[in-house]
């Protein structure tokens, strides 16, 4: 039985009422069973609302979704009849998005469906994660581990100041730049009223909830520090929600461990770090921004030779200093009996 929209009404101490989580409804699993309601967000986008030069193809299929059945099947030929090229575009990748939700029912079944099958858009991936982490810290309201979580949907902008490590959202960073001229983020921060953000502190919790949609908190992420423990409450709750996996994930400062059989990179630089270090080569300390540790508490479902193993989480960084997390990676490379072939070796994807 899931539970009402009507009793997930927002509140003070809401948030993230942006990802329109309010208008899903719960199973008693905690996954977001997918409404009408919710579908119809997605037509309220600037990307498919008709302009007013709309060819009638493009008005007609907007209003039948809108004012009927958001859920109907849509021909191939109703998209093809839209005149404009990046609206027939923009429908087609809609309408495969939304047909994954019809199918799988629920937010988490169809983000499990498009990872493991890709052909995902991020912008659907980084929506679906998000609302996806509500679910999964609903009860939780530590800003540090709210904030950290915005690392698994949200781009981040890392700057290094007095010894220390600060993530910004790197979208806000950059429309303030846009604003205030191409300033580093070190003043972005500190230096300039006008640009300031916010360092989140841990007792920051009414702050961040009364300004949980704006992503204008900083966020400390200097090894060792709470930001690093914070990412790692935030990845165990993800594991836990989606595959109802018990593990348990902390931050150390580096990989002590002779047998090393299995690492996963949470961004393209980690990737690249697992490689380099398969093929035996020197890693550059300088590249690497987080390391992490899981164990599970269920060896019976992970393959046998990776039993009593500790699995490595990396974190890389490259010159852009823009860190992307991918969610996605913590699910399609653990050693899992039912997601992982027999002969798979730990190594990263190419």
């Amino acid at each position: 039985m899931s539970a009402s929209i009507a009793n997930r009404a927002c509140s003070r101490d809401d948030f993230w009422i942006s990802s329109g989580h309010q208008m899903l409804d719960r199973e008693e699993t905690g996954w977001a069973v997918v409404t009408d309601e919710f579908l119809k967000l997605y037509l309220a986008r600037p990307e498919l609302a008709p302009p007013v030069d709309a060819c009638p193809a493009e008005r007609a299929l907007h209003a039948s979704l809108l004012a009927g059945d958001p859920r109907r099947p849509v021909a191939p030929a109703e998209v093809d009849a839209i005149q404009d090229e990046d609206a027939r575009e923009n429908w087609a990748v809609m309408l495969t998005h939304r047909d994954r939700l019809v199918t799988a029912g629920c937010v988490e079944g169809a983000y499990l469906a498009a990872v493991t099958q890709g052909g995902a858009a991020s912008l659907f991936l980084d929506q679906w994660a998000q609302i996806i982490l509500r679910g999964a810290l609903d009860t939780d309201r530590s800003p540090l581990v709210l904030r950290a979580a915005e690392l698994l949907f949200r781009p981040q902008r890392i700057a290094f100041h007095a010894g220390g490590v600060l993530l910004a959202d790197d979208e806000l960073v950059s429309v303030r730049e846009a604003a205030h001229g191409a300033s580093p983020l070190a003043r972005m921060l500190l230096d300039a009223p006008e640009t300031e953000l916010d360092v989140l502190g841990e007792n920051d919790e009414r702050r961040y909830l009364a300004r949980s949609d704006a992503f204008d908190f900083a966020l400390p992420f200097e090894p060792g520090g709470p930001g690093h423990g914070a990412l790692a409450t935030a990845m165990t709750s993800w594991l836990r929600h989606l595959l109802r996996l018990d593990v348990s994930i902390r931050p150390v400062r580096a990989i002590d461990d002779p047998v090393w059989r299995w690492s996963i990179g949470l961004n393209a630089a980690g990737v690249a770090i697992c490689e380099a270090a398969w093929r035996g080569e020197a890693v550059d300390p300088a590249t690497v921004l987080g390391l992490f540790r899981l164990d599970l508490s269920d060896w019976t479902r992970v393959l046998p030779r990776m039993a009593g193993q500790p699995i490595w989480l990396i974190l890389g960084m490259d010159d852009t200093k823009v860190l992307r997390i991918r969610p996605q990676n913590l699910i399609t490379g653990l050693p899992l009996l039912d997601r992982q072939p027999e002969e798979a070796d730990g190594r990263p994807d190419p």
